[in-house]
């Protein structure tokens, strides 16, 4: 799909406030509100856009130990790779996975609740499993987040949309 300057603004607005109006949306974009009710059906009916959510502290829900956790499996096969990417994003404590190349095969993002609850978590939902051959853990000190998600620029260099605030 080929995204217009207008579908580009309308993205960028939602990345950065998703709750934004119809109404409200479409003045930040400089169209009409039909039009870009019109648009955002099409964006969505594409597969730009899959979905909306709500991000949350984990800190204000009782999980303010946040970590990286790197796993090595062994074997790392097909079979094995199913089941355990369903036992991990099961886990409460888990905000996020990805499948890596490289010398590590999986990143887990975790919350948990205390120092202790990262380690059993580790100990006892990772290390325990036989596929498991390494978890390399680092914590995560402070977070940020990036901008909204646009296409590269012709000329290669990236969008700018909006300022980003390194102090919250």
């Amino acid at each position: 799909m080929q995204l217009d300057p207008v579908d580009l603004d309308i993205l960028a607005a939602l990345q950065n406030d998703a709750r934004l109006s119809n109404k409200e949306l479409a003045a930040a974009a400089g169209i009409a509100p039909s039009t870009c009710l019109d648009r955002m059906n099409r964006l969505r009916e594409s597969g730009v856009i899959t979905g909306y959510r709500l991000q949350v502290d984990s800190a204000k829900l009782g999980r303010p130990i946040e970590a990286l956790l790197f796993i090595r499996v062994q074997p790392h096969k097909r079979p094995l790779v199913q089941p355990f990417v369903e036992r991990v994003v099961n886990q409460p404590e888990t905000r996020a996975l990805y499948h890596l190349t490289g010398p590590d095969d999986f990143l887990v993002h975790v919350a948990a609740e205390d120092a202790q609850a990262l380690q059993r978590l580790v100990l006892d939902e990772y290390t325990a499993r036989d596929e498991v051959a390494l978890v390399h853990t680092n914590l995560i000190f402070q977070k940020w987040e990036g901008g909204p998600l646009l296409p590269p620029r012709d000329d290669g260099h990236a969008r700018s949309h909006g300022k980003r605030d390194l102090n919250g």
